[in-house]
């Protein structure tokens, strides 16, 4: 189980301050913190569901005494009463709490080691899916029709995690891909998403220093000029048909730059019978010049 967290938060109520109770007062048999921890937990856990909490907290022994130890409380919340509290909670107050967090190991150090150059950190953005139903969830949905004609609704996400060298991956911000103008004639799309998420994520880590970590659904003149805009870098995976004039560019110019070249040999060793070696080979050239639909220049390397 795991220890008060102490070392960079404090207590668990100190953690979760800023997130006030939506239930009623006399219902009320857990404490708030008891239900915030518990959902966290599930997740951290991967329990799975919160049927989960049920099979693997409750009436267990050591979990139960952590709880009465931390919280007051001599049992472990129920699965439905966890979803009841969390249904009414101000989402942007539980978004808060995650960007606190975050912020605490920053100032505090603990990400440092893992800044590019020594000075950025890496923020990756992509979307994902959440929801799907075979009938209509809410007024904002999305819809995608099947090669069968069947309509599905759906939710997807677009995510922003400050990434670490050593596999860690800690949630910064949220942004959902849903109908917001129901009367608009285009859907929302990850792209006008992205928009969203970089003006909440520049106004709540004004001066954090970011390198954005992207594929190539994002290259293109807005997202170079918010980033130049937001004093951001950004490191963008580009696939064949991503950019092709810069492509034309790069290969025009790269046989003229014949020290701009590292190969790298990495050693994969093969279920013990033998090592095999993969030779990978870098190559770049700098200020690529990339003119956007909006007639501004940027210029990249590649």
């Amino acid at each position: 189980m795991l220890a008060q967290p102490s070392i960079f938060w404090g207590e668990w109520k100190t953690l979760f301050a800023g997130v006030s109770d939506p239930r009623q007062p006399n219902l009320i048999i857990y404490p708030l913190v008891s239900l915030l921890f518990t959902g966290m937990f599930l997740f951290v856990c991967r329990l799975g569901s919160r049927r989960g909490v049920k099979d693997k907290l409750r009436n267990n022994g050591p979990s139960q005494a952590k709880y009465a130890a931390w919280f007051g409380v001599q049992a472990i919340p129920h699965g439905d009463t966890l979803n009841y509290g969390y249904q009414r909670l101000e989402v942007d107050e539980v978004q808060e709490v995650v960007c606190r967090s975050v912020e605490t190991l920053i100032r505090k150090k603990v990400l440092y080691r893992f800044r590019l150059l020594g000075v950025y950190f890496l923020v990756a953005i992509d979307g994902t899916g959440v929801l799907t139903f075979r009938k209509r969830h809410c007024p904002h949905c999305l819809t995608k029709t099947l090669h069968n004609g069947e309509t599905i609704y759906y939710h997807p996400v677009l995510e922003a995690k400050l990434v670490t060298s050593n596999g860690f991956a800690f949630w910064l911000m949220t942004e959902f891909i849903e109908n917001h103008d129901l009367s608009a004639d285009k859907q929302d799309c990850e792209l006008k998403a992205f928009y969203r998420l970089t003006e909440r994520l520049k106004a709540r880590f004004p001066r954090l220093p970011i390198c954005l970590l992207l594929d190539g659904l994002y290259a293109g003149g807005p997202t170079f000029q918010i980033c130049t805009d937001y004093d951001w870098k950004y490191l963008i995976v580009l696939r064949e048909e991503d950019l092709p004039n810069l492509h034309r560019s790069f290969a025009a110019v790269i046989p003229q730059l014949p020290d701009q070249r590292k190969n790298v040999c990495l050693q994969e060793v093969n279920t013990g019978r033998r090592t095999e070696w993969v030779e990978q080979v870098y190559r770049w050239a700098e200020d690529l010049s990339y003119p956007d639909s909006q007639h501004r220049v940027h210029h990249l390397a590649n």
